[in-house]
């Protein structure tokens, strides 16, 4: 018979968690870094009693709960997903401020342990301060908000309830193929109750991250398939990274010739440099890339989810006999486009296809053609990123500075506005994970609180954040956490006065660029085309204790830099763009509906070119 020792529910949860490992090719990890947590009466004699407890599971504040899981899911990212945070948060408005969270963390298949607190589960006290009533089931509360996001979830209505939960929940975020946000609703009162709970609940457990290799006949077709490619192409997504398969990537597209793509999850697979990385694929992707796409007769997918970005919304593919071979640990994502799917491990499976595809080289000629695409988008890059002098920095300029003076040593971060498809397309990475792109929710305000889950998980690297003028307004607030923390980042600010991703979008679909820009409302027309708001940067980020730089000119963004760079501390640039300036698209198309029927004459020019 096993032993038992009384503990909360709370207690219980955090001795768990701290002793849960991962295992993946000979290496163990410790898989709960710590919890980050914002305390309220919800949880503070709960989880925040339990934490205080048992300070082996480290503990950090954050300023905002949604911030905190960008924190956790861009450190799990950066671990290759081998280790991750637990969120904790009081009820009501700090639960509900995780759910963006949850659906950014399931959408890019990311592990994300959250901890929400609910209402009374013996109800007989409720409602309580910030529950909600719904009239259908006492059942229902706000935390059902994260049933849609979530990979699992529970309610823990009683203690003795709670190891069940918990083993489900870290099968699936160790699990490569279904992981993401797995949401643990904790009744204030029941985070307090005691439980006899077995001793051996609280001892190691060791999850092991398998590496699963895919069906032999389906791989034998596949093999086959691809041997009678004449215009063969890969398209490297995230699950080349997660899986650590770049050098096996590299392996076989050395030997075969056959050229690569990345998709922002992806980027990073190859050095920038390789002979046959031609750039990125889909609406944000390369001339290199998104022509080779179009003529290629059999596209090889491997650990991508396959966006419309990536697809350029179901249109970049127009080779009239083009088949799909697709290598995925998620089974939903290896069938789409009716692809022959290899449900497999990334590394395993390009090992298999190394072997199999031993004999097998494109032709001469398409490396040729290869070879052209490839230099010509080189000349292209050096291009876009030199822009004649103006009187406004260029943004294709200053990212080209940025990434120079940062090194190939070094990881940018971005998630939203115009920044990820200029990144997508300019940014030269050189190592895995060097490039570091929230683009499956593209959540505006991931960028500097992710930048602190990066560095947190790769303290070795210079970490660069890329974050434009309207993404820092929604959550600038962990600039402080990493004072707080000691955490060493450079974050570039690029004031545009405005939403300049969606300003273009806007004047594409014929709509003038309403309601993007940052101006007063207009005594005369009652709209917000006043005089600029005068929103100052520089004293915003002072505020809170970085260091903060200015640059006027392209020198003085390179000398901000080096001294950023041998700080010691987190700093801010602050630089102002042109809004107006525009990186080229590259035969990539992102399908964005236009108003059938409009009384303004632009908007019925974008509907007819739409059509």
């Amino acid at each position: 018979m096993s032993t038992t020792t009384k503990l909360t529910t709370a207690q219980a949860l955090i001795r768990f968690l701290h002793q849960q490992y991962v295992h993946r090719d000979g290496v163990e990890y410790p898989f709960i870094k710590g919890v980050w947590g914002i305390f309220g009466h919800g949880n503070v004699a709960g989880i925040a009693q339990a934490l205080h407890q048992y300070p082996q599971m480290p503990y950090y504040l954050c300023r905002n709960e949604q911030a905190m899981t960008h924190t956790s899911i861009a450190y799990a990212k950066a671990s290759n997903r081998l280790q991750a945070f637990a969120c904790a948060s009081s009820i009501g408005p700090g639960a509900t401020n995780m759910v963006t969270g949850a659906a950014t963390a399931t959408i890019n298949r990311i592990p994300l342990l959250l901890l929400p607190s609910d209402y009374f589960a013996r109800r007989n006290v409720g409602p309580v301060l910030q529950q909600l009533e719904h009239p259908m089931s006492q059942d229902i509360s706000v935390n059902n908000a994260f049933q849609p996001v979530s990979r699992y979830w529970d309610r823990i209505n009683r203690p003795d309830q709670l190891p069940w939960s918990m083993l489900e929940a870290m099968r699936v975020l160790t699990s490569p193929a279904e992981t993401g946000a797995v949401t643990l609703c904790l009744p204030q009162d029941v985070q307090t109750e005691a439980h006899e709970y077995n001793t051996d609940l609280f001892e190691k457990r060791v999850w092991r991250i398998p590496r699963n290799r895919p069906d032999e006949g389906a791989f034998r077709q596949a093999a086959t398939l691809i041997r009678q490619a004449e215009q063969p192409f890969i398209i490297a997504g995230g699950g080349v990274l997660y899986s650590e398969a770049t050098e096996a990537l590299k392996t076989v597209v050395d030997r075969t010739g056959i050229p690569v793509g990345e998709t922002q999850a992806g980027k990073s697979s190859l050095p920038f440099d390789h002979p046959l990385n031609l750039g990125p694929v889909g609406a944000t992707g390369s001339l290199a890339s998104n022509k080779t796409a179009a003529e290629a007769d059999v596209v090889i997918l491997i650990g991508t989810r396959l966006s419309d970005f990536t697809t350029s919304s179901k249109s970049q593919f127009q080779h009239p006999d083009v088949k799909f071979v697709s290598i995925n640990v998620n089974a939903m994502d290896a069938h789409k486009l009716s692809a022959l799917s290899l449900i497999g491990d990334a590394g395993v499976t390009l090992g298999m296809l190394e072997e199999a595809l031993d004999a097998y080289e494109t032709s001469g000629s398409y490396q040729a053609t290869i070879a052209g695409r490839k230099q010509q988008w080189a000349e292209e890059l050096d291009r876009v990123t030199h822009l004649p002098a103006t009187d406004q920095l260029q943004q294709p300029n200053v990212i080209g500075i940025v990434n120079e003076a940062a090194g190939e040593d070094s990881v940018v971060i971005c998630a939203a506005g115009s920044l990820p498809g200029d990144l997508h397309k300019l940014w030269k990475a050189y190592q895995p994970g060097g490039y570091h792109l929230e683009y499956g929710y593209s959540t505006m305000g991931y960028e500097i609180a992710g930048g602190l889950g990066v560095k947190m998980a790769r303290p070795d690297k210079r970490v660069v954040v890329m974050v434009g003028d309207g993404s820092y307004q929604m959550l600038s607030s962990e600039l402080i956490t990493a004072i707080q923390e000691g955490i060493k980042m450079t974050v570039v600010l690029l004031d545009n006065r405005g939403y300049g991703s969606i300003g273009s979008l806007s004047e594409s679909v014929g709509s003038q660029a309403f309601g993007t820009n940052y101006r007063y409302r207009d005594e005369g027309s009652s709209q917000l085309e006043g005089p600029t708001l005068p929103m100052d940067f520089v004293k915003n980020a002072q505020s809170y204790g970085v260091g903060v730089h200015t640059a006027a000119s392209y020198q003085e963004l390179e000398k901000a830099l080096q001294a950023c760079f041998k700080a010691d501390k987190t700093q801010v640039i602050v630089v102002n763009v042109d809004k107006e300036q525009k990186v080229p698209g590259y035969e990539g198309w992102w399908d964005v509906p236009v108003a059938e029927v409009a009384e303004t004459e632009s908007a019925q020019k974008a509907r007819k070119q739409y059509e």
